[in-house]
């Protein structure tokens, strides 16, 4: 939620002005889409990268304004918590040797960000969350200095009315409450965008979500948090409890969380933005001086601010982006449901699988969202955030026979969609150097069932086993992890275990 707001009270009227603006927007939405207003196909995507800090012991570092000072780049921002900044990459044509010059461009920007942080004695980790993270650094004393950051907090806490509560069953088991909603800081992640033209979008966006799990089940990299193995990949779990301004009451009325997978398939990116304003109340009623009707009659673009703002508080994992390039508007997904991490070649590797199987399954005849039944879509990521690598997914069946059945994560991959991401990346034009390249890690996880949670697991467990305490474990697991991260081989290829044995003095 990158909007710049002021933080302030809200009177009785604010919310009142600011839905009857939501619905003028959303009005205007229609309209802009029934006009065909939107850009033209220009196969472009773009990536952020959710970033922490932490020190040369591994633990995490409250610095990120003064490493952004040095930074000195509108490329890296603030994200929610001191420990948290984020990189944002320029979008780029899908084609060519697209995946080879973005992971150039993520090396060379993250080594000068890492460099930059050493200054203050801090250092760049790309991962789902920091395992050294601690409760006491989730406080909210630690909010970024940003005005929207309290605001949002205030906001999320006043709907709430009451703590937090964190409930994860997991490996372990992870029980208590949070004040504030700072806990969601511990979730990085990476947020992949593909512009799309409205007639496309809801099969990009149905494709999106079927594909979640497999996404989930090959880069999980998140399977720690406050000193507890919990899921593979924590971050979801954590995300919803930690946004949730649901009491138990609202919960078992069914209200839906702020973060959530979706209920049903869609046949139009209106129907998305439409839900968001039917189903959640506004967090910040921050009404603009635009009147988008007047814009739209006069020929006009619509800024649809109210429309931004409230999307930007409503967290799907695979989100609808209303923009603006050049004077015209166009659409995109946002995917986020990946972690960050745990190198560049394994951001890169997961954005060209995501890129190319959502392509080919957007193109299919008989698309997999008319034989897969959303309900069991949205089971399939819970089993991938909990089980990773090693989940079991249900899947329509090939052939005649029809049907979903149970099958591998990684033979659901390595059988399945491997093949169709290469020949959606050939559909985008993307050369086969860089595709072989790209997919060739995903495939290579999928033999070694081997991903950046598995490692992290495994290591961990080594460090035990070696004689460490759990905090240490934690915390020499998290230095060599950074260590294998900064040097850029990608995970599955990383040694298990530490390096050396660790003193305990």
């Amino acid at each position: 939620m990158g909007e710049k707001v002021v933080a302030g009270a809200f009177d009785l009227s604010d919310r009142q002005r600011y839905r009857d603006k939501l619905r003028q927007c959303l009005t205007v939405l229609e309209r802009l889409l029934a006009q065909q207003r939107f850009d033209r196909p220009k196969n472009l995507m773009g990536l952020e990268i959710e970033l922490n800090l932490a020190g040369a012991d591994g633990l995490p570092k409250m610095l990120n304004g003064e490493v952004l000072e040095r930074i000195a780049s509108r490329d890296f921002q603030t994200e929610l918590a001191m420990f948290n900044l984020e990189v944002n990459i320029a979008p780029h044509r899908l084609g060519g040797r697209v995946f080879d010059r973005l992971a150039e461009e993520l090396r060379t920007s993250l080594a000068y960000a890492h460099r930059k942080a050493g200054e203050v004695d801090a250092g760049i980790v790309m991962i789902g969350i920091l395992p050294t993270l601690d409760r006491d650094d989730l406080v909210s004393s630690n909010l970024s200095d940003v005005d929207r950051y309290t605001l949002l907090n205030d906001q999320i806490v006043a709907a709430r009315g009451e703590e937090f509560t964190l409930d994860i069953e997991g490996v372990e088991h992870l029980s208590c409450t949070s004040k504030s909603i700072v806990p969601e800081a511990a979730c990085t992640s990476v947020q992949l965008h593909l512009q799309v033209t409205p007639g496309r979008f809801a099969d990009v966006w149905n494709a999106a979500q079927a594909v979640t799990a497999a996404q989930i089940a090959i880069g999980a990299n998140s399977p720690f948090l406050f000193g507890r193995e919990l899921w593979r990949e924590s971050r979801p779990p954590l995300f919803q409890q930690a946004t949730d301004t649901r009491p138990p009451e609202l919960q078992a009325q069914g209200v839906r969380p702020r973060t959530w997978f979706g209920e049903r398939w869609i046949n139009s990116a209106y129907e998305l933005f439409e839900e968001n304003l039917r189903y959640f109340p506004a967090l910040l009623p921050i009404c603009d001086d635009e009147d988008p009707q007047k814009v739209l009659a006069a020929g006009g673009t619509p800024k649809l601010a109210e429309l931004v703002l409230h999307n930007g508080t409503v967290y799907r994992w695979n989100r609808p982006v209303y923009g603006i390039a050049d004077g015209v508007p166009h659409l995109r997904v946002e995917n986020r449901v990946l972690p960050a991490g745990p190198t560049v070649t394994d951001v890169v590797a997961n954005a060209a699988f995501y890129y190319g199987v959502v392509r080919a399954l957007a193109e299919e005849s008989r698309p997999v969202w008319t034989r897969l039944p959303f309900e069991t879509a949205a089971a399939n990521f819970d089993a991938a955030c909990r089980y990773g690598i090693d989940a079991r997914l249900r899947w329509p069946r090939r052939g005649r026979l029809g049907g979903v059945a149970e099958v591998d994560a990684v033979s659901l991959v390595r059988d399945e969609l491997l093949p169709l991401a290469e020949a959606g990346l050939d559909a985008w034009g993307v050369e086969p150097a860089d595709r072989d390249l790209y997919l060739g890690v995903i495939e290579e996880r999928c033999r070694r069932r081997t991903n950046g949670a598995s490692w992290q697991v495994a290591t961990f467990h080594r460090a035990l086993e070696a004689g460490l305490p759990r905090d240490a474990a934690l915390a020499a697991t998290t230095r060599r992890y950074a260590e294998l991260s900064h040097r850029g081989d990608p995970a599955h290829t990383w040694p298990v275990g530490l390096p050396e044995p660790v003193p305990t003095g």
